[in-house]
């Protein structure tokens, strides 16, 4: 009797060979190694020549600070777009796993590592010893660094809860604290910066977080219809979140770097030259938008914009980890 052969994978079956599954693996943590190098091997070169001086763990900050705002946007994006799920007619009901429990737990250590260089007064802690965890009750940076500890923690264990959309409150405390922390109270105007902060933080994380995890449902629901109406409809809220992060960085930027200075700053100190990096990267992410914007309108098969969208995620995370450096530089001097 002879043995049925099983007939040949073709290109044409959909289906994928565990090599393209391994490669893509691959590709992913090579994007994620290279996107952890920025906040660490950043601070010299943006520093060079300009004479200012470099803080002690600036890179190592930069690097929590990185993880942080990611922490921030996976959860977040992951409630925006099941909301977004939620109000298409005849949507299927599968989710794909979610990741906010992990982004929770990192953003947890992220915030504790940051916590401690409060307590050490802004310097890299030599060891379990140096870290004076009463001395931040005593100052207002310590106790934002402990609402943001106490923020993920709450976070984490909402998300592994039944009602994981209770996590959205303590991210929004972390929120509210970041904004808080970036602008002191010796600051010109602090309440009007932490507002503009409060916003641009709050519209970045909706943005890069909805966009992956929107992605991820597309994956998961390969051939419903919905896909497509899904991602339009993320496509027009992300055009109003891409206006106001549009207004309130260049806002935040004003307020740093008077008019009569910019041209200056943006190429004599390491924070404008970070600043026009990161603008420059927002401006190729506004482009593949606008590409996988115009793809789903115009393409024959509608998922096809889902390549330009899967090259944007990559190119907001690269300006989650420049956005992560440019809060560890120096602010400017308001000449």
């Amino acid at each position: 009797m002879t043995p049925i052969q099983p007939p040949p994978r073709t290109a044409g079956t959909g289906r994928r060979s565990p090599s393209s599954g391994t490669g893509r693996t691959a590709a992913v943590l090579v994007l994620v190694v290279l996107a952890a190098l920025i906040p660490l091997l950043g601070p010299s070169p943006a520093l060079h020549g300009t004479g200012e001086a470099k803080a002690p763990g600036t890179g190592g900050i930069a690097l929590l600070r990185t993880v942080l705002f990611a922490a921030l946007s996976v959860p977040l994006g992951e409630l925006f777009v099941n909301r977004l799920a939620r109000s298409l007619p005849g949507a299927p009901p599968e989710r794909p796993r979610a990741w906010a429990p992990y982004a929770a737990a990192a953003g947890f250590f992220a915030a504790l590592g940051l916590a401690s260089v409060v307590a050490t007064g802004n310097l890299v802690p030599g060891g379990v010893a140096d870290v004076d965890v009463g001395g931040l009750y005593a100052s207002r940076d310590g106790k934002l660094a402990l609402l943001e500890v106490n923020g993920f923690l709450a976070a984490w264990l909402c998300a592994g809860s039944r009602r994981p959309g209770l996590q959205v409150w303590p991210l929004a405390a972390v929120v509210v604290a970041e904004a808080l922390r970036a602008h002191p109270a010796t600051e010109y105007s602090p309440l009007l910066g932490s507002g503009l902060t409060l916003v641009h933080l709050t519209c970045a994380s909706l943005w890069a977080g909805g966009l992956l995890y929107a992605l991820r449902i597309l994956r998961r629901w390969r051939g419903a219809v919905a896909g497509p109406a899904l991602l339009g409809l993320y496509a027009r809220v992300a055009a109003v979140l891409l206006a106001a992060l549009t207004a309130t960085g260049v806002g935040s930027s004003l307020r740093r770097m008077p008019p009569g200075t910019i041209a200056e700053q943006l190429t004599d100190t390491a924070y404008g030259r970070v600043l026009l990096a990161k603008v420059l990267l927002v401006v190729a992410v506004a482009v593949l938008a606008l590409w996988a914007r115009i793809r789903l309108g115009r393409a024959s098969d509608p998922l096809s914009a889902c390549s330009p969208a899967r090259a944007e995620v990559v190119a907001l995370g690269v300006v989650v980890a420049v956005s992560g450096l440019l809060t560890a530089l120096p602010v400017p001097i308001r000449w």
